[in-house]
C-alpha cells in the first residue's frame, strides 16, 4: 500500500552511485534550462520572475516523492502559465497582491482537485479530451502566447484577451516601438531560433561530440541571458526605456497559504479544474511516451496524486499552477536522467540560484524572456494536423478546427469548454448513428462481408445484418428504423439474421428496440434470429422475457444461421445442429 502512494519506495532501494551520477548530471543540465524559462514563464503568467523560480523547487521534491515518471520534470508551463493569467486576470489586475493571491489559490485548488482525482483512481478522465481537440487547443494556445509576447519584443504596450484584440492593440501601438528594444529584441530572438536547430551541427562541426553537443546546444537560453544582459549594461539600455527585471529579491521560497475567500474561490473553481485537466493530459502524454521509451511504465492515478502534490507545494511555497513539461523532460531523458530525484536535484539547483544568483538577473531584458517565450511555444504550433485530419476524419478536423477558433476568438478557458464540447457532440452524433452493413457470404469460405464491398452469395428470401456497435440508448431506435426499413425493402423476405460480432452490451433501450423488431417481424410472418452473441451479453438476455418471445432462434455462427434459413422453404419443422433461443452458448 505504502509503495502504491509512495514510488520513492520502490526506486529508492536500489539508488546507487552510478545512478547517483546520471541524475546528478541531468539535474544540472536541466537547471541550465529551468532558471530562464522559470523566469519567462512568470512573466507570461502576468506574475514577478521570482514566482517561477519559487514553482520550480518545492513541486520539483514532491513530485519525487509522489510521482511515476523516472524522467518527468515538472515546473511552469507556456500553456498552464498563460490559463493562469486567464484566470488570474478575470479576478485580480497584474501587478497587485490580489492577482498573486489569485495565482496561488489557483495552484492550490489544482493541487487538491488532482489528489482527490488520484484518490478516486480518476486517471480516466484525460479520455475526455480527444487528440484533435488537445492539439488544436495546444496549437491556439501558441499563436495567443507567441502574440502576446510580441509587444515585449517591440517595446510597446499592449494586452487583450484574445486573438483579435492582441492584434488590434499591437497594432495600434506600432508607432511607440522602441528601437533600443527591438535592437534587443530580434537578435535575441534570432539566436535562439538559430540554437534550436542549427547549434547542434555547427558544434559537431567543430569536432565536439554528439551527445556534448546536444546539451550545449540546450543551454542556449542561459547564454542568450547572459549577452543581453551584457548589452544593456555596456550600452545603458535601462536608460534608454528598454524594460528589464529589475531586482529579484534572492532567497528562498516564502511560505504562503492561498486564499480563504469564498466569492474567490468560487470564481476561481472552474479555471483550476479546467488547468488540472488539461495540465494532466500534457503531463500523462510526455510521462507515457518518455516511459515506453525504456520499457517502464507509470499509474496514471498515481501521477494525478504527484501532480496534486506539487501543485499543493506550489501554492505553498509562493508559486503558481505547474505540470510536467514536454522540453525540459526531454532534456532530462537525453541527459541520463534515472530517477525522479534527479528533480529533487534540480530543485536544490533552484534554490541555489534563487538565493545567490538573482543579483545578477537585475538587468535582464523583458525582451529576452519574450523571445524565449515564443521560440518555445511556436515548436507546439502544429500546421500539418488539419489537414491530416480531413483526409482522414471530418468530424475529428471539425473538433480540430472549432477548438483552434474558439480559443482565438473567446480564450483559453472558452477554447477548452468548447473543445470538450464539440468533441463529445461529434462521440455522441456517432454513438447514435452505428454503422450496420448487409453481408452475404464470401463463396467457398464461411465469411460474410459487406455486399457493397465484396462480391458476396445472398439469397432474396434471407436478409443478413451485421451491426457494428453496441446497441445503447443512443442507437437503438435508429437500428429499429434500420432494420423496418431494410425489411420494407423486401417483399419476398421470410427471415432476418442480425449478426451480433461486435456487439459488447445491450441496454435496457436496445433491448426494448429488439422486443419491437420482434414483435413487428412477428406481424409480419418474418423468423428474426441472432447470430455470434457474445457470452455476456447472452447473460443478459437470459435474464429477460427476450428469449422467450423470440419469433427464430440464436445461432452459435452466422455460417449456421445463414445455411439454416436458405435451407427453409417455409414448412414447420426442428431446427437442427444450431442454438435454439432457449439454448445455451
Amino acid at each position: 500500500m505504502l509503495k502504491r502512494y509512495l514510488p520513492i519506495l520502490e526506486w529508492g532501494r536500489s539508488y546507487d552511485r552510478s545512478v547517483l551520477s546520471s541524475d546528478l548530471v541531468a539535474a544540472v543540465i536541466v537547471t541550465i534550462m529551468l532558471i530562464p524559462q522559470s523566469l519567462a514563464y512568470a512573466l507570461l503568467a502576468g506574475l514577478p520572475p521570482v514566482v517561477g523560480l519559487y514553482a520550480s523547487i518545492l513541486p520539483l521534491v514532491l513530485y519525487a516523492i509522489f510521482g511515476t515518471s523516472r524522467t518527468l520534470a515538472v515546473g511552469p508551463v507556456a500553456v498552464i502559465s498563460l490559463m493562469t493569467a486567464s484566470a488570474a486576470g478575470a479576478v485580480a489586475e497584474q501587478g497587485t497582491a490580489a492577482y498573486l493571491e489569485a495565482a496561488i489559490t489557483l495552484a492550490f485548488l489544482s493541487g487538491i482537485m488532482l489528489a482527490i482525482l488520484g484518490l478516486l483512481r480518476a486517471g480516466f478522465l484525460a479520455n475526455l479530451l480527444s487528440h484533435p481537440v488537445i492539439s488544436g487547443f495546444i496549437t491556439a494556445s501558441g499563436v495567443l502566447i507567441a502574440t502576446s509576447q510580441l509587444r515585449h519584443i517591440l517595446g510597446v504596450s499592449g494586452g487583450g484577451d484574445n486573438w483579435p484584440e492582441m492584434l488590434g492593440s499591437i497594432g495600434a501601438s506600432l508607432g511607440t516601438t522602441n528601437p533600443w528594444t527591438l535592437a534587443i529584441g530580434i537578435p535575441a530572438l534570432a539566436f535562439l531560433f538559430w540554437v534550436r536547430k542549427g547549434a547542434k551541427p555547427a558544434l559537431m562541426r567543430l569536432g565536439i561530440a554528439d551527445k556534448p553537443a546536444d546539451m550545449i546546444a540546450k543551454a542556449g537560453p542561459v547564454v542568450a541571458v547572459a549577452l543581453t544582459i551584457i548589452a544593456v549594461i555596456v550600452f545603458d539600455l535601462g536608460e534608454k526605456g528598454v524594460a528589464i527585471t529589475g531586482e529579484i529579491p534572492p532567497g528562498l521560497p516564502p511560505f504562503a497559504l492561498p486564499s480563504a475567500d469564498l466569492s474567490l474561490i468560487e470564481a476561481l473553481w472552474v479555471p483550476a479544474l479546467l488547468i488540472s485537466i488539461i495540465g494532466f493530459v500534457e503531463s500523462v502524454s510526455v510521462a507515457q511516451t518518455l516511459a515506453a521509451k525504456r520499457r517502464q511504465r507509470i499509474s496514471p492515478d498515481q501521477e494525478l496524486i504527484g501532480l496534486g502534490a506539487s501543485n499543493i507545494a506550489s501554492a505553498l511555497s509562493g508559486g503558481y499552477p505547474v505540470t510536467g513539461g514536454f522540453a525540459r523532460s526531454v532534456v532530462n531523458f537525453d541527459a541520463g536522467a534515472q530517477t525522479p530525484a534527479a528533480g529533487a536535484f534540480t530543485a536544490v539547483g533552484i534554490a541555489l540560484a534563487s538565493l545567490f544568483l538573482t543579483p545578477l538577473l537585475f538587468s535582464l531584458p523583458i525582451a529576452t524572456l519574450a523571445a524565449t517565450i515564443i521560440v518555445a511555444v511556436l515548436s507546439l504550433v502544429d500546421l500539418k494536423t488539419p489537414g491530416r485530419l480531413w483526409r482522414y476524419s471530418k468530424s475529428d478536423f471539425a473538433a480540430h478546427v472549432a477548438t483552434i477558433g474558439i480559443t482565438l476568438i473567446a480564450g483559453v478557458e472558452m477554447g477548452v469548454i468548447a473543445g470538450v464540447g464539440v468533441g463529445l457532440l461529434l462521440y455522441l452524433w456517432r454513438a447514435s448513428r452505428p454503422h450496420a452493413a448487409i453481408v452475404g457470404r464470401v463463396p467457398e469460405t464461411e465469411h460474410f462481408r459487406n455486399v457493397d464491398r465484396h462480391d458476396v452469395f445472398t439469397v432474396p428470401h434471407v436478409l443478413s445484418i451485421r451491426i457494428d456497435e453496441s446497441l445503447t440508448y443512443l442507437n437503438a431506435r435508429w437500428l429499429e428504423e434500420y432494420v423496418l426499413a431494410r425489411v420494407a425493402e423486401k417483399p419476398e423476405l421470410r427471415h432476418v439474421i442480425l449478426m451480433c460480432s461486435a456487439v459488447n452490451a445491450i441496454d435496457a433501450s436496445g433491448l426494448e428496440s429488439l422486443e419491437a423488431i420482434n414483435h413487428r417481424m412477428g406481424d409480419a410472418g418474418v423468423g428474426l434470429h441472432l447470430s455470434e452473441v457474445k457470452g455476456p451479453v447472452m447473460d443478459r438476455l437470459k435474464r429477460s422475457h427476450f428469449l422467450e418471445e423470440l419469433n427464430g432462434e440464436v445461432f452459435l455462427s452466422q455460417s449456421r444461421a445463414f445455411e439454416t434459413c436458405v435451407a427453409d422453404n417455409g414448412e414447420a419443422r426442428e431446427p437442427q445442429d444450431h442454438y435454439m433461443a432457449r439454448g445455451l452458448i
